[in-house]
C-alpha cells in the first residue's frame, strides 16, 4: 500500500479583494522530500505555506496533510502537532535566554519535563548553540538567531518542516551551516518544504523543486528529472558555410528541445549555439560523429550541466517572451 502524500493540496486558492495570490495549486510532496519552491517575489510562495501551516484560510480548495484534511474554522490540533512552521520573519523573545525560549515553546508542545529536557538539549546540539544556551537572545548574532529559531521549530520532532526564507540575510559561512543543519533533518527522516531566492543552496539538498509564477505552480518536477529535460546544454560552434544546415539538423533532432544562436558569423548566419539536449552524454557523442559524418564541420562541441539558477532563469525567460 502507498503511503500518504505528506501534503497534497487539491484546486487550492487564496484571494485578497481582486488579487489572486495563490492560483488553483495542485501540489504533491511525498514523504522524506526535500521540496524547494522557488519563483520571483510576488510569486505566492510565502502566502502558499501560510495556507499549509494554518496561518491563513484558503478562499477555495482544500489541503491534506498525511492524508487528513485540514478542516475549515477548526483547531486541527492533531495536524498542527505535526509540523513545525518558520516563516521568513522568526519572531523571537529578546529578554529571555536561549534555554528558557525553548522550554517556553516546548511546554507549548505539551512535552514532559524529562522529555523537554532531553529535547532541548538535542536542539541545542543540532544547531551548535550549546555553549549558548544561558545567553540572552538579544546578544546573539542574527546567523544563531536564525539557527535558534530552527531549533525551536523542530522541539516538537514534526514530521513536517515548513521553512519560508531561512536562510535570509545570513552571510556565506553561515549559510553553509544552516543548509548542514537542515541535511541532517533530512537524514533523520523529516519532510521539508523550504522556500528560497538562493538557488545554489537548494540544489545542493533538494529533492524536488517547485516553480511558482504569479500565484500558479508551473512546475513541480524531481530536480534530477528536471536536470535531464533542461539542464544539459551542448555548445556547438561550426565553420560559416555549415551554420544553416547545423540548424535545420537541430530541428529535426528528436533530443534537442531548443537552440538559441550565441554568436554571428562573418556571413550573418549563427555560428555558435547553445543547444538544449535531453539526451546522455553517450547520444551527445553520437550526435556529434553524426554531424560530422554528415559533413558539417564542427570547431567547437562542449557538453555541460545547466545549475538550478541558469535553468530558473531561461524558464522564466521562455513563459515571458
Amino acid at each position: 500500500m502507498t503511503e500518504a502524500a505528506v501534503i497534497a493540496t487539491d484546486q487550492l486558492t487564496k484571494q485578497f479583494d481582486d488579487y489572486v495570490a495563490v492560483d488553483r495549486v495542485n501540489l504533491e510532496v511525498r514523504p522524506g522530500e526535500v521540496y524547494g519552491l522557488i519563483g520571483p517575489n510576488g510569486a505566492g510562495k510565502t502566502t502558499l505555506i501560510r495556507l499549509l501551516a494554518m496561518a491563513s484560510s484558503p478562499t477555495v480548495g482544500d489541503i491534506y496533510i498525511d492524508g487528513q484534511p485540514l478542516l475549515r474554522n477548526q483547531p486541527n490540533a492533531d495536524i498542527k502537532r505535526r509540523i513545525g512552521y518558520l516563516p521568513d520573519d522568526f519572531p523571537l523573545y529578546d529578554d529571555l535566554s536561549v534555554q528558557d525560549y525553548l522550554e517556553y515553546f516546548g511546554q507549548l508542545y505539551y512535552l514532559k519535563p524529562a522529555q523537554l529536557n532531553v529535547r532541548v538539549t538535542e536542539v541545542l546540539a543540532l544547531v551548535s548553540l550549546e555553549n549558548k544556551r544561558h545567553s540572552v537572545i538579544s546578544a546573539l548574532s542574527r546567523g544563531m538567531k536564525q539557527r535558534l529559531s530552527l531549533a525551536r521549530t523542530v522541539i516538537h520532532q514534526p514530521r513536517l518542516l515548513l521553512l519560508d526564507e531561512p536562510v535570509s540575510g545570513l552571510d556565506p559561512i553561515a549559510r553553509i551551516e544552516y543548509c548542514e543543519t537542515i541535511k541532517l533533518l533530512q537524514k533523520q527522516g523529516m519532510t521539508i518544504l523550504i522556500s528560497s531566492h538562493i538557488l545554489s543552496d537548494l540544489e545542493d539538498f533538494c529533492t524536488t523543486i517547485g516553480i511558482m509564477e504569479q500565484g500558479r505552480l508551473v512546475e513541480s518536477t524531481r530536480l534530477q528529472s528536471l536536470y535531464r529535460r533542461e539542464g544539459q546544454q551542448l555548445l556547438i560552434a561550426v565553420l560559416d558555410n555549415n551554420a544553416a544546415s547545423l540548424e535545420i539538423y537541430l530541428q529535426e533532432h528528436p533530443l534537442v528541445s531548443g537552440y538559441e544562436r550565441l554568436e554571428k558569423s562573418r556571413s550573418g548566419q549563427a555560428g555558435k549555439l547553445s543547444v538544449t539536449f535531453t539526451g546522455t552524454e553517450a547520444e551527445a557523442a553520437d550526435l556529434l560523429r553524426i554531424l560530422v559524418t554528415e559533413g558539417i564541420r564542427v570547431s567547437e562541441f562542449h557538453y555541460t550541466q545547466e545549475t538550478l539558477e541558469d535553468i530558473f532563469v531561461r524558464l522564466g525567460y521562455r513563459r515571458t517572451s
